[in-house]
């Protein structure tokens, strides 16, 4: 119990009511955030003599303060401590690192309306459907419509700027309402059926193109009539892929497992009865944390959050009860005006649904803990191998990408015990040294991520070069210079290629004394630093294609007098790409705001100089 806190004081002048505790450590930072029914009776039992769980027990032995908001209802209670976790993200309690809004697709309320992506609030026009769980679904799903049905997915600028048909037409995949290649009546019946499609009605789409096929038909119309057969073979092949439940409405299915400190929430987004998609959710769990807690805080987080923009079901399945659940429904209509059902045991289309989501997370957490293992294993093996004396927690390793000197890039990866420590890449842009000059390079590179380092600045225990002994050298060099004045330095290994550059061929170099070394093309240890490698190798690549996709679509208008940033966005806005910039004629590039028809001669004359 901590010295620091008369408990037996505290507890003196608690009030029995309803409400929300905030305890605090001898920093003052909030700790953990909890309600209860009856606050001096909960908090009473954190102060007994034997504690019957090691989370408790570690939680109040860290206690300096504790401060009580008193609430009207178990309900009340309820939000507002999802209020304080949320604002506070205490060590001791679940917590759903979940703030992401969920993604739509809009059919937008225009002349022309479009399909389109959508995230956050819904400020524009039209109608939503979703939510999906996440961006992929959303994007495989307009694909799918493009296929199917002729409406457009530009956005307005380009739809305005239109002089001609876009590509989309030339494919098929547009109706060009934007130069009047499309009737009206014809364009908004596709519309229609678009919105029945995306409300899950694909029989009732089905049935109106074979009426609309007939009747082109009996009218001699043989071409229109094999536009809509060639509309119902796609129509046909997307539903057979596609996953209906014959239940209607709107549910989230969520199957739940939790083992060896791993939690899998997976859920099963099913809207007008269509199956969305899913997705999996891993909170962050406090050791020693029981289920109960584990269900109650993800439910409470999950479904409390009004920022995600989520329409809620009418229907949650989940597959174990909880304490919290009828508080959770009360507080769900009290906070978000939506009566919602949470259901524990069903029956028949419904208990598919969930025996699903249960063993998609049960594999999740089954795959997370292999995972965690094999890695750890493999750590244990390069300790070995390298006979190092303390624990590996932290290794770097450095490349260097570019295409003959061009847009080169520096990427540094960082592998922890769990693996890839994705939130602490860097990668660095190389300026001012020679095209093509690697050693210059990585001098650039390493002065730069060593550069203001001292004794309490993250310290790789391993640094990775992959390159030949120059390279090792000169990262060698930097490093002896940058941490002469600190106790502690990182082991420097260059990892050359093999023969025929073939993994398990690699040669490792220790940088201190240019030793060479290799290791078993089986061996654990190898195999992590493979990994590294070919991260940081990915890494470094992706980086460099984007720089050198940047540098060239925009260097062209850059080297024109008078073009700024201002007309080059316009530009490339309204003309949807420097491609179509180039093939634009005067009148059209004129046409874009801010752009004289001096200066668009000057643009025209310039891109075919």
């Amino acid at each position: 119990m901590s010295s620091q806190f008369d408990s037996a004081l505290f507890l003196k002048s608690v009030s029995s009511s309803s409400g929300v505790y905030r305890m605090y450590d001898a920093e003052d930072v909030v700790i953990y955030v909890g309600k209860a029914k009856d606050l001096k009776k909960r908090l009473s039992s954190y102060f007994r003599k034997n504690l019957p769980h090691i989370k408790t027990q570690a939680l109040v032995s860290h206690i300096a303060n504790i401060d009580v908001t008193l609430t009207h209802s178990e309900t009340d209670a309820l939000i507002l401590e999802n209020d304080y976790i949320k604002q506070y993200m205490p060590r001791y309690n679940v917590l759903l690192r979940d703030d992401k809004s969920y993604p739509y697709i809009l059919l937008s309320h225009h002349k022309h309306p479009r399909l389109a992506y959508h995230r956050g609030p819904k400020r524009d026009k039209g109608t939503y459907f979703g939510p999906y769980p996440n961006g992929g679904a959303v994007r495989e799903s307009l694909h799918l419509l493009q296929k199917i049905f002729p409406i457009r997915q530009c956005d307005d600028l380009y739809y305005k700027s239109r002089s001609r048909p876009c590509l989309q037409y030339q494919i098929g995949r547009c109706s060009a309402p934007c130069v009047d290649k499309v009737s009206e009546a014809d364009y908004g019946a596709q519309v229609k059926l678009a919105s029945l499609f995306l409300k899950g009605k694909n029989q009732q789409v089905m049935t109106e193109l074979v009426d609309k096929m007939e009747a082109s038909a009996q009218s001699l119309e043989y071409e229109l009539a094999a536009s809509y057969r060639d509309q119902i073979s796609a129509l046909r092949r997307v539903a057979e892929q596609q996953e209906i439940s014959n239940t209607s409405g709107d549910m989230d299915v969520i199957g739940a497992h939790y083992a060896s400190g791993v939690a899998c929430f997976h859920l099963l987004f099913i809207r007008d009865g269509k199956v969305f998609g899913s997705r999996s959710y891993y909170p962050s769990i406090p050791a020693q944390t029981d289920l109960d807690e584990v269900l109650s805080a993800f439910m409470i987080q999950f479904y409390l959050n009004a920022d995600s923009h989520r329409t809620l079901p009418k229907e949650i399945l989940l597959s174990h009860s909880f304490d919290d659940h009828t508080q959770l429904e009360q507080a769900i209509q009290t906070a978000l005006n939506k009566k919602v059902e949470i259901k524990t045991k069903v029956r028949s289309e419904r208990a598919n649904f969930l025996r699903l989501a249960v063993t998609n997370a049960k594999n999740a957490v089954n795959t997370h803990l292999s995972h965690k293992n094999t890695v750890e294993q493999r750590f244990l093996l390069l300790e070995e191998a390298l006979e190092m004396g303390t624990k590996i927690q932290r290794m770097e390793c450095f490349d260097i990408s570019h295409t003959m000197g061009e847009s080169t890039v520096a990427s540094c990866v960082v592998f922890n015990r769990e693996g890839p420590n994705k939130a602490d890449y860097r990668r660095y842009n190389i300026n001012g040294i020679t095209p093509g000059d690697d050693y210059a390079a990585m001098k650039q590179a390493i002065t730069r991520r060593f550069d203001k380092i001292d004794k309490t600045g993250k310290i790789p225990d391993i640094l990775f070069i992959d390159g030949g002994i120059g390279q090792l050298r000169i990262a060698q060099k930097i490093v002896d210079e940058k941490f002469a004045n600190i106790d502690i330095a990182p082991m420097l290994i260059g990892i050359a290629k093999g023969e025929g550059r073939k993994p398990g061929l690699e040669t490792l170099i220790y940088g201190e004394n240019e030793v060479s070394f290799s290791l078993a093309a089986d061996s654990g240890a190898l195999h992590l630093i493979q990994h590294i490698r070919d991260e940081s190798h990915r890494f470094a690549i992706t980086g460099h294609r984007n720089k050198r996709q940047k540098t060239r679509n925009t260097s062209t208008l850059e080297s024109i007098a008078g073009v700024g940033p201002k007309r080059r966005k316009a530009l490339l806005q309204y003309l949807g790409g420097i491609q179509e910039v180039k093939g634009a004629s005067v009148t059209e590039l004129a046409k874009v705001p801010g752009i004289s028809l001096e200066m668009a001669q000057t643009i025209h004359d310039s891109l075919r100089g």
